[in-house]
């Protein structure tokens, strides 16, 4: 049975500001939504897989996405995706990317109009092997050479269509983010401010700035992965993570786990993506313990490390003696990973 590795992480507290909505005026917006009833910041999970593709291509390993900071763009590697596109390598001996092996990627080509060259060859390449069938006689037909030119008609026909339609090559990526949510609601704090230099009607400019912790789940089936020794890279991904999405060019806000918890399990379910709240100021896991004493969750799938342990009450450490517990989250990552490997043979 495969392994499935869930884990929810929450960050530590700080000033939050410049991961933009829309504009309002020269108010420099945070992205926001209804949660529990009440307006909460967020951060989208395509800015966290962005950093976390930037991780890697810090570290060191080959993205084929990579960003080139002197121009803020991206160069590609391999704008085909030939390692999982191209028929003829069947993509299992070619070297591929982290980037597209765990976050995936799309290539959509659009159709093919009638007028092209590779349209009108391939029509009348098709008309021609049609003639040559219908002068064949029945007996004929069923010779082998009239074998050989119904298949070659149905495959061009086969290609035609393709050409009207359109193709798109697409791997769906095994590691799934789910949004960031603010662990306490967004008041509506703004930060006034003027730019340097010679003063106009837009020189001063407003940012929304939120006060707060931000909590998210992530989930991976390492199997579906083609090296499935790269569930390693992503989980010192998720526990190096600093900056992510436009913070940092204002704010630089923390985006690192301050607590964070895995579950390695055979359960196909993560049981918990946002299992962390705000109590008296401080964090708490009550709903993730409650998911223990229900037995959703067996205590002994746990990694948890973080300073959440030692504010844990004693009923609430007993609940978990099973789980391996630390009070920091470098001591929980390096303990889950020794278990992956152990598990996954790595």
């Amino acid at each position: 049975m495969s392994k499935h590795l869930f884990g929810i992480v929450v960050t530590p507290y700080g000033a939050a500001a410049n991961n933009r909505g829309e504009n309002e005026g020269n108010i420099t917006t945070l992205q926001k939504l209804l949660w529990n009833g009440e307006i909460h910041s967020t951060v989208s999970a395509e800015a966290i897989r962005w950093a976390y593709r930037y991780f890697w291509q810090k570290k060191g390993l080959p993205v084929n996405r990579k960003w080139n900071e002197e121009k803020a763009d991206h160069e590609w590697q391999d704008k085909t995706w030939a390692p999982w596109t191209d028929p003829d390598a069947s993509g299992k001996n070619m070297p591929t990317f982290i980037d597209d092996d765990v976050l995936g990627f799309m290539l959509a080509e659009a159709a093919k109009t009638d007028g092209s060259d590779s349209t009108d060859a391939l029509k009348k390449e098709l008309k021609s092997i049609k003639e040559n069938l219908k002068n064949l006689s029945k007996e004929d037909k069923k010779s082998e050479e009239g074998i050989s030119l119904e298949a070659q008609a149905k495959e061009l026909d086969a290609k035609l269509k393709i050409l009207a339609k359109g193709t798109c090559d697409k791997r769906r990526g095994p590691l799934e983010i789910s949004r960031a949510i603010s662990l306490v609601p967004f008041v509506g704090d703004i930060t006034f401010n003027a730019k340097s230099g010679e003063k106009t009607n837009v020189s001063l400019y407003g940012t929304e700035v939120h006060a707060t912790r931000y909590q998210y789940g992530f989930a991976i089936t390492p199997e579906n992965l083609r090296e499935k020794a790269r569930a390693l890279d992503v989980i010192d991904a998720v526990t190096s993570l600093s900056e992510v999405a436009g913070n940092q060019s204002r704010f630089l806000f923390d985006f690192s786990p301050e607590t964070i918890i895995f579950r390695w399990t055979d359960d196909f379910a993560p049981r918990f993506l946002y299992g962390f709240s705000e109590r008296d100021g401080s964090v708490s896991i009550d709903d993730v313990i409650a998911k223990v004493k229900s037995k959703d969750i067996d205590a002994s799938e746990l990694f948890i490390g973080g300073p959440v342990i030692s504010s844990l009450s004693e009923g609430d450490k007993k609940e978990l003696e099973k789980a391996a517990c630390f009070a920091g989250v470098k001591q929980a990552t390096e303990a889950l990973k020794a278990r992956v490997r152990a598990d996954l043979g790595l």
